[in-house]
């Protein structure tokens, strides 16, 4: 008599095929799902395919001398020539000079400015009030350029403003705040802070909100108040997401907007306000040298692109996530 041997079942066998079936299925399955928010993405994808990545392809006359009668294929190639005569004209040192340095004002002053509103509105404790208070603060980021121009020119007018009466009715000379140029670049500082500290908050305040309440809680335990919170606990809270915002300023090192200083910048103070922004606008619309100012424009991306390599690169070798 022999004894019956048995076996002990394996795992099913899953054909090739099956799995390959399942691989095409998932993205698939993953989209029908989920196709409310992919809807909701078209419009943002297609504003970027449009108005960003298509333009980009008009680059390629920044080295052509391009006529547009002729076109970009019929229009005659120039090389490197408009990047040698940006680099060799006295006008890439001052539009150099004053990009930097405003850029570097914006850092240093308005960078940090939406961090401590940010770690200001989180000790506020009535609902009602820290709402009251952040819609106030938000408000001005909804205001175009030319409203935020026109109030400080009401208030800073040398003929009227409100700013200057107050000092000639206590004895002082009027000050020239729109046309002097040392005014120039703090005017610019200030109007920026006023305009997007407040919407900038918004990402710093949502960082704060993930941070685990228990940390508070056992840090008011051992005695630290809310300034010792704030700076042990919430700001290396809030840290990656710091360094990421500041990534991306260092992206817009040399892209501070054309629309703010071409509306705070006049003839008097221009040497001080002149920005490359500004210069592709005078050269490129004003002048009708497109080819120039497009490199000009091309110059400024390619400055910023290798700005954010290197911070994300630098964030990532102190042991910070970066940007990607």
């Amino acid at each position: 008599m022999t004894a019956a041997t048995t076996e002990a079942p394996g795992p099913p066998q899953v054909s090739p095929g099956t799995d390959r079936q399942r691989e095409r299925r998932r993205p698939r399955g993953a989209l029908l799902r989920h196709r409310t928010l992919y809807l909701m993405a078209v419009p943002g994808i297609v504003y970027f395919l449009v108005f960003k990545y298509a333009p980009m392809g008009g680059l390629v006359i920044a080295f052509q001398d391009y006529m547009p009668f002729l076109g970009i294929g019929g229009s005659p190639w120039v090389g490197l020539d408009h990047f040698v005569r940006l680099f060799t004209e006295d006008t890439f040192v001052l539009l150099l000079r004053n990009t930097l340095v405003i850029s570097l004002m914006l850092l240093v002053f308005a960078f940090p400015v939406p961090i401590v509103l940010a770690l200001l509105l989180n000790e506020l404790r009535g609902r009602y009030f820290k709402r009251s208070v952040q819609s106030v603060i938000y408000l001005p980021h909804f205001l175009s350029w030319v409203i935020v121009a026109s109030i400080f020119y009401v208030l800073l007018s040398t003929d009227g403003g409100s700013i200057n009466n107050l000092i000639v009715g206590a004895g002082g000379e009027p000050v020239p705040f729109l046309t002097d140029p040392d005014w120039l670049r703090p005017l610019y500082i200030g109007q920026e802070i006023w305009k997007g500290a407040g919407w900038g908050t918004i990402v710093y305040l949502a960082a704060i909100t993930a941070v685990d309440t228990q940390l508070y809680e056992a840090a008011e335990l051992d005695g630290a108040g809310r300034l010792r919170q704030s700076w042990h606990i919430t700001l290396p809270a809030i840290r990656p997401t710091i360094i990421v915002m500041f990534i991306l300023a260092i992206g817009d090192f040399l892209e501070l907007g054309f629309e703010h200083m071409f509306l705070v910048m006049n003839s008097l103070n221009r040497e001080v306000g002149e920005i490359f922004d500004t210069y592709v606008y005078t050269t490129g619309i004003q002048n009708g040298q497109l080819s120039y100012a497009a490199a000009v424009g091309l110059f400024k991306g390619l400055v910023g692109l290798l700005l954010v390599i290197m911070a994300n690169r630098l964030a990532k070798r102190f042991g910070e996530e970066g940007v990607y």
